[in-house]
């Protein structure tokens, strides 16, 4: 690209960065574990015995639930306000390394009203006493990768609901010990895939339940963002307020995983689609990485002037765009790319092909039900037929307490009135295990010169009978959103 042609598009290109706030989570990172290839192929291999069926499970009743979050950069006190317009929730603990993280998701609860939270901080392991506390029943986790799946595991074993950001494990490994403790604790396990609840999804999904799109028989999803500026960024101090990730840790991840290392955004609305676990389950992957174009040499220039940088100087980063295929028992195909580091638009491709229709996402908005796109007018009246009853009840107040344009507070909403009205979660451990292991499998099949390699049913077999969950709350949505007042202004109070 020339100079003037930077130059032009240097206004746009980062005029959407506000949006990768989101993304930005706080808490001590422990030291980067490599990833050990040769142990997959006897993970993937492993057969699982259910012991007791997490999907379709109705843990009891909860009128009140109270909240501990562990992670409080931008998804951390983000959740933390969101869960604040819900009815019947209570923020009784909040955890990070960072004192000055803490005490601004303090003052948010005290600015509305809301009673004092615990406070954990200071401490690698200070989360281990705010999940030990007696009077919690979700734990929300918003900290870096690496801490998923033992924060997780932690909370079910002491008795506690637990809902993970993504993705929930890294490794196979973690993937089946959060399956296997789930199933024994009989604690939901969701990871909180949010773009599961966004509303072009929710539109696609609630269509392919009505048999809109034929037989579905492909689908696509990706996460393209550029995250160059967010991955090299050098933090100032611990505050953490000028948009670095805390410790590196996302360039760490991407400077020693070669793969598809965050599937989820846009793999799970696909696996709803497909009813992935409720009746067809992933068989197969193949995958295959470009050679790295950008990160190396963003590494080498910042480096030759700064010795903060010296520490991957001889690392091997991931390709630029990873490109992974899956195949159904069913006879379907999944396509999932990744791409953080390219000069690009932001895409979450969505694709879902049916044998009489299909619908695309990026860039932008269309669904056609035959042979042509549906026009303007026709798109209209789609939205009005299929938008599904979940998005009619809080669409439009998600749209007031924000986050990523209201689908986390459709996701947080739902999850809170399933824990209320004792039922299933959409979400549960072995859609998160599954989602999330695809990293590690495109990881051992991108250096495996794209080989295949099983995907493993974490479900036991029990895939065959589970039942989709539901979005048009056949049963629940009974719990209130509070009235987003002034308030909201005081949403800006906290660290990133």
């Amino acid at each position: 690209m020339t100079t003037n042609r930077r130059n032009f598009l240097k206004t746009a290109t980062f005029a959407g960065a506000g949006a990768m706030a989101g993304g930005l989570i706080s808490g001590c990172v422990p030291k980067q574990p490599e990833s050990n290839l040769a142990v997959i192929l006897e993970s993937v291999k492993k057969s699982h015995n259910q012991k007791f069926n997490m999907s379709g499970y109705a843990a009891p009743s909860l009128p009140t639930v109270r909240v501990g979050v562990i992670g409080l950069g931008d998804r951390g006190s983000g959740a933390v306000e969101r869960l604040s317009f819900i009815e019947g929730v209570e923020i009784k603990a909040l955890g990070d390394l960072r004192k000055v993280a803490v005490e601004g998701s303090q003052k948010y609860l005290k600015s509305i009203g809301s009673s004092a939270a615990r406070e954990f901080y200071g401490d690698d392991f200070a989360w281990k006493k705010l999940i030990e506390l007696s009077d919690l029943d979700l734990i929300y986790i918003c900290t870096p990768w690496v801490w998923h799946t033992q924060m997780a595991v932690y909370a079910m074993e002491s008795g506690k609901h637990t809902a993970c950001e993504v993705p929930i494990a890294r490794t196979i490994d973690e993937a089946w010990q959060l399956v296997e403790t789930s199933e024994r604790t009989k604690k939901h396990c969701m990871m909180l895939e949010n773009c599961c609840y966004d509303f072009f999804e929710l539109l696609t999904l609630n269509m392919a339940r009505q048999d809109m799109f034929g037989d579905i028989i492909h689908g696509e999803g990706a996460y393209i963002h550029n995250l160059m500026g967010y991955n090299f960024k050098k933090p100032v101090d611990d505050r953490q307020s000028d948009g670095a990730y805390t410790g590196m840790w996302r360039l760490k991840e991407n400077a020693t995983r070669n793969g598809n290392l965050y599937p989820t955004h846009g793999l799970g609305p696909i696996c709803q689609v497909m009813n992935i676990n409720r009746g067809d389950k992933m068989d197969y992957l193949s995958s295959m990485s470009t050679f790295d174009f950008t990160m190396g040499p963003r590494e080498k220039e910042l480096s030759a002037n700064d010795p903060f940088f010296a520490e991957w100087e001889n690392s091997k980063f991931r390709g630029n765009m990873n490109t992974t295929l899956v195949k159904t028992t069913l006879g379907k195909t999944i396509m999932i790319q990744h791409d953080v580091s390219s000069t690009q638009p932001y895409s979450r491709i969505h694709l879902v092909k049916g044998t009489q229709g299909m619908a695309r996402k990026y860039p932008e908005q269309l669904i056609a039900l035959g042979e042509r796109w549906a026009k303007e007018d026709e798109m209209k009246a789609i939205w009005d037929k299929f938008t599904p009853e979940i998005v009619k009840r809080v669409g439009e107040m998600a749209k007031k307490v924000g986050g990523h344009g209201g689908m986390d507070f459709i996701m947080d909403w739902r999850m809170i009135d399933c824990l209320r009205n004792g039922l299933p979660l959409d979400q549960n451990v072995y859609d998160g295990a599954l989602w999330s292991s695809i990293a590690p499998l495109s990881e051992w099949s991108v250096a495996n010169r794209s080989q295949s390699i099983d995907v493993p049913d974490f479900t036991g077999g029990s895939w065959k009978t589970n039942k989709p969950h539901g979005i048009n709350l056949e049963t629940g949505g009974t719990t209130k959103v509070l009235e987003v007042t002034e308030v909201k202004e005081e949403m800006q109070l906290n660290v990133k």
